[in-house]
């Protein structure tokens, strides 16, 4: 997710774009084309900077100015889509971004950003899809992070073997990538398979960074072989590296009551 502007910022983009917005009509044909583009832009970008502050309203106005003064910008017609998708109006985000990927329809973002609202309407097929395209799109810079949400995805669903079968790929593409790790060794702890989980969690740590999900992972699935050395050394490190964690507190709140999952 992308963090959230400061008012501050958002109040000197405003001062930033306010001579584009006021750009005055010119009797050059292409002299106005240029302004009209420009002010397009303008309300783009502040219509993107008020729906990260959460303004909706302001947002849409800019927004709905934006494309009346550039229709043809896919870039815009995303951000529309991703407004109506706040506002609850699915059929308006549905059309928003087929619009989208008419007018650019290898864009992999615009792909990934449909595919994430697919999945969370419980369309799985049609957005494990266009993670896929978006995935094997060469001018797509991270395939591996589309296939690991295919597999979330397809894990959604229940259909857990196509989901570990899209993890692996993930992992094939990037094989430090830490959230496919994540996602196939919560999937193997779930399926009965902890010693596959735990060694899985244990090469990587081995030749990268920490988490805390990671090493609760490696707890977890420690816990669940009832090795007690290993246990013992993946609650320490959680709870050392990561003592204000959630995961640490449940870790904790494990060792007080026994009982507790």
């Amino acid at each position: 997710m992308m963090a959230l502007r400061q008012p501050q910022v958002l109040h000197s983009v405003a001062l930033l774009l306010a001579c584009q917005l006021a750009a005055c009509v010119s009797s050059d044909p292409s002299k106005s084309t240029q302004s009209t583009n420009a002010a397009a832009s303008a309300n783009m970008q502040l219509g993107s900077a008020y729906l990260q502050q959460g303004n909706l309203p302001v947002a849409k106005d800019k927004l709905e100015r934006a494309v009346q003064q550039s229709p043809r910008d896919p870039a815009i017609h995303g951000l529309l889509a991703l407004l109506y998708q706040r506002l609850g109006d699915d059929q308006r985000v549905d059309a928003e971004f087929h619009t989208a990927l008419k007018l650019a329809p290898h864009d992999p973002d615009l792909l990934n950003n449909y595919a994430v609202y697919l999945c969370g309407k419980g369309r799985t097929d049609e957005g494990v899809a266009r993670f896929q395209e978006a995935a094997n799109n060469q001018l797509y810079r991270t395939p591996w992070a589309a296939d690991t949400n295919a597999g979330v995805c397809l894990r959604g669903a229940k259909r857990e073997a196509e989901a570990a079968s899209l993890f692996k790929h993930a992992l094939e593409r990037r094989p430090d990538y830490a959230e496919a790790i994540a996602q196939l060794a919560d999937l193997e702890i779930s399926q009965g398979q902890p010693e596959d989980a735990y060694k899985r969690v244990e090469a990587f740590l081995a030749a990268n960074p920490a988490s805390a999900e990671l090493l609760y992972l490696g707890w977890r699935a420690a816990s669940a072989l009832q090795n007690k050395t290993t246990t013992a050394q993946m609650a320490w490190r959680l709870q050392t590296e990561f003592p204000d964690s959630a995961q640490a507190r449940s870790i904790a709140a494990v060792r007080r009551d026994p009982a507790k999952p």
